[in-house]
């Protein structure tokens, strides 16, 4: 398909900020894009209403379309009691269950299906990198608090879930992304950029676990390298090369917003503060050390592989948006 050619673009689950960080690209590049959403908003793009679960008029959307992306799934920031992990999970694999379902009916099925998936599906790892080829998935560590182990299983079945469908004409390929940095927000990186700007933002913890993260633009470029890349299939890691401690990560970022000091947090202000705020320390504590070994290899460059340099673009950008 020539690069002018307007592509039919289905995003189903779009709503949230990595949805509109790509209902915005593709957009932006002429394609047609459709969210299916359970929620009716506003946007330049169409939405069509899907409940996630079941097969219904929505399929009509996947008929002729060049390109799905699932990110549905209930938000993990938020307490992991019986009732969230339920949602969690099922919002995770039935939805994926469902589009399987939907494209094995289809005349014109879309030739490319991307499906959101996690970095945390690795094991908390200090000594060494994991990536798609050696990397060792987790569930399994002594001592693991039983929420790590939850995000772990959610992970894995919905891999399982979205593997298990047998589509000959649609290749396959499951995002295991790290914390997407972006403006805008409510997403991570103004969450991090809130604790610096109060004098918060010191290391967590002991500081030497390693955060795993990518640059929304190099997040998208990734997206369409996996586009235009058809011998890739499979799980691949969207992550920077160069994931660093968190004492490390948050010196950066002071030094990119121009503060002197950063007070530390320690696990056990961790775990009281994410009590309150209705969420887990995981989010934080976990070792996340992830190497996008298949995007190198298949000649992807990254533009803001080391974080400094990433962090003095992001809060150059925050700050033009923020208003005064």
């Amino acid at each position: 398909m020539p690069p002018c050619t307007p592509r039919r673009v289905i995003l189903a689950g779009g709503s949230g900020q990595v949805g509109a960080l790509l209902a915005r690209h593709f957009h932006a590049k002429g394609d047609a894009v459709v969210v299916l959403s359970r929620k009716e908003t506003a946007a330049p793009w169409r939405v069509a209403h899907w409940d996630a679960a079941t097969i219904g008029p929505w399929t009509n959307e996947l008929e002729s379309a060049d390109l799905l992306i699932n990110l549905a799934g209930r938000n993990v920031n938020c307490r992991y009691h019986a009732a969230n992990r339920r949602e969690i999970l099922e919002s995770r694999v039935r939805s994926t269950q469902v589009l399987g379902q939907a494209i094995a009916t289809l005349s014109h099925p879309p030739p490319l299906w991307l499906n959101a998936s996690t970095a945390t599906i690795y094991r908390h790892a200090l000594d060494r990198p994991m990536d798609e080829l050696t990397g060792e998935l987790g569930g399994n560590e002594p001592n693991a608090p039983d929420t790590w182990k939850f995000s772990i299983d959610v992970a894995k079945r919905w891999e399982e879930a979205f593997f298990a469908s047998e589509l000959p004409a649609t290749r396959k390929i499951a995002l295991r992304s790290a914390m997407v940095m972006s403006p805008d927000p409510g997403g991570i990186f103004d969450v991090l950029l809130r604790l610096v700007r109060f004098g918060l933002g010191g290391p967590s913890g002991n500081g030497r676990q390693f955060v795993s993260w990518i640059h929304d633009q190099d997040f998208l470029r990734a997206i369409d390298h996996l586009i235009a890349n058809p011998a890739l299939t499979g799980c691949v890691n969207l992550a920077s090369p160069n994931p660093l401690p968190n004492a490390e990560f948050m010196r950066a970022l002071r030094h990119a917003w121009g503060a002197r000091i950063g007070l530390p947090a320690t696990k056990w202000m961790l775990e009281i503060g994410a009590f309150f705020l209705r969420t887990e320390s995981e989010l934080i504590l976990k070792s996340r050390q992830v190497i996008p070994t298949r995007l190198l290899h298949d000649g992807f460059q990254f533009q803001f592989p080391q974080w400094p340099v990433a962090a003095q673009n992001l809060v150059h950008r925050w700050r033009q948006r923020a208003p005064l």
